[in-house]
Formats: C-alpha cells, structure tokens, sequence
C-alpha cells in the first residue's frame, strides 16, 4: 500500500511533537539527577545543565546515612502499599455490584459518584472531621479520606460491563454465587484494569504530602514527601536567614537536596516497567463500554 507524501508529513510532525514533550519532561529529571552528581563547586559555579560535573556520590552516602530519610522511605512504602491494595478492594466491591441493571438505585449511585468528582466538603469540614475521628498523626487519615476515586471507580465499571453477560449467566446456572463470579471470572479477566488502576493509587499516594500535611504532626509519621518538603523549606528558610545577615548552622547543599529528591523518585518509577504491559490495554478497555 502506497503512503501518500502528505500522511508522511503528519507522521514526521506527530514524531517531532512527541520528541519535543519527551524532551521537555526529561531534561529538569536529567538536571536534577547532574546536580545529584555534581560537586558543590560546579553546582555553584552555574556549570552544571543535563551532564554531571565533577562526579561525586558525597549527597548520596549522606542521604543513605540519615536515619530519618530510611525510616521514612520505609513508611511511605508501607503506607503505599495498604493504601493500594484497600483502594482496589474497595473499588472493585463497589463497582461489581454496579454494573448490574437489575440493582434497585444504580442510577442514583451513579449521580452520587459523579457528584463528588466536582464538588467536596472542603478543607475545614475534612480537617475537622478527621480530627473528631481521632485521626489526627494516624496512618489511615492518609487512607480513608480517599479510598475510592470516582474517575477510577467509572473505568473500572465500564471495563466490567465489558466482559460477556453470557459468562456471568453459565456461572449462575452452575450455582456460582456472586462472590465466587467475581474472584474466579471477573477478577481474572480484569487484571489489566487492575493493574492500571493500582498504579494510579500508588502513584498518587506515593506523590501526595498536602493531607499529610494537614494529618500529621508526629515526625515519626512523615512520609517521603513530607519529609522532603520540610527538608526544603527548612533550607529556603536558612537562605534567607542568611541573606539578613543571621548566623545559620545548618546549610543544606544543594547537591544534597536533588539527591534526596531522586532518593524519593527513582523507587516508584521502578513500579513502571513492570505494569507498562497492562497500562494501555488497561486504559483503553476501561475507557470505552463494550
């Protein structure tokens, strides 16, 4: 089949653009990760862009070195997986049910759910909720609050609306309950969803700090990105010190803090290779009913 001049053009144009994008998404990672590397005094000279200057591993045996920051790590791992797995399971129990016609008020469960993708509470009600609740410096107010995301709850139902009704009907005529269709037919079959979904889960509690913000106070408790945002503003805070003329003990470099940054990113773009497989089969699927 012959390709016509124009189509080629709108390939070479769809490559250049998708180039650009990647680029504009890889280089403050690759700077990051040069300055990780870099010596202070390339750092500080303005010598270092996309390429480590003076390869030093100094930050990282310092990051390696604090307590705090493994204790942390080891937490936000913890903390990530609990959260994942109680928001598939509770995301998969929820969305079953309704992809079912027969279920007396589908249609005003489905009204609620989309309600609450637009509208909330608010930060206050939230706080002061979670605080009534004995919360407060407690793993699961970084949980409960949200457990189910609506938008993930929707493709996971339009997916199971996808599998064949007739699966369903040869299982309960075999006398399949409920609970033995979902675990040994729709849970299978859905598994590239699943693990879609369970990558976003883990992606955005891996990445949140504003609840822990809110929720907890004990440093104990700090997840990664807490920690990090503290370690940060605690800097900028010594940099303007300084800048007035005040006597700062601490100085955090800044090799030392790309450092701690990468010390916090590299492990969940580890997650990625292994789910890649299922990413785009799990997207599509779910995105569209069959």
């Amino acid at each position: 089949m012959k390709v016509r001049t124009s189509d080629r053009t709108v390939d070479l144009m769809i490559h250049l653009f998708i180039g650009m994008a990647l680029l504009l998404c890889l280089i403050p990672f690759l700077h990051i990760l040069s300055i990780s590397l870099s010596s202070n005094r390339a750092i500080m000279s303005g010598e270092v862009t996309v390429f480590p200057i003076e390869i030093s591993m100094e930050a990282y045996k310092k990051v390696l070195q604090d307590i705090s920051m493994l204790k942390s790590m080891s937490f936000t791992v913890m903390l990530t997986v609990i959260y994942t797995v109680s928001c598939m399971v509770m995301s998969i129990i929820a969305a079953y049910p309704l992809t079912k016609s027969y279920l007396r008020g589908k249609k005003f469960f489905m009204v609620l759910i989309i309600i609450t993708m637009f509208f909330s509470g608010g930060i206050i009600p939230e706080y002061i909720l979670i605080k009534e609740l004995h919360l407060v410096n407690s793993m699961w107010a970084l949980i409960l609050p949200l457990l189910i995301s609506p938008f993930n709850l929707i493709i996971l139902i339009n997916f199971f609306q996808s599998i064949p009704s007739s699966l369903h009907e040869s299982a309960e005529i075999d006398g399949a309950s409920h609970f033995r269709v979902l675990w040994q037919i729709v849970i299978p079959l859905s598994m590239p969803v699943i693990a879609t979904l369970s990558l976003f889960y883990a992606v955005n509690r891996w990445n949140g700090f504003m609840d822990s913000l809110f929720y907890i106070t004990d440093p104990k408790m700090y997840p990664l990105q807490l920690k990090l945002y503290q370690l940060i503003m605690n800097n900028m805070i010594n940099d303007l010190m300084q800048l007035e003329g005040t006597q700062v003990v601490q100085f955090l470099p800044e090799s030392l803090k790309a450092a701690s940054v990468m010390f916090a990113t590299i492990p969940i773009l580890v997650v990625y290779p292994w789910l890649q497989r299922y990413f785009v089969s799990g997207i599509m699927l779910g995105a569209v009913k069959g």
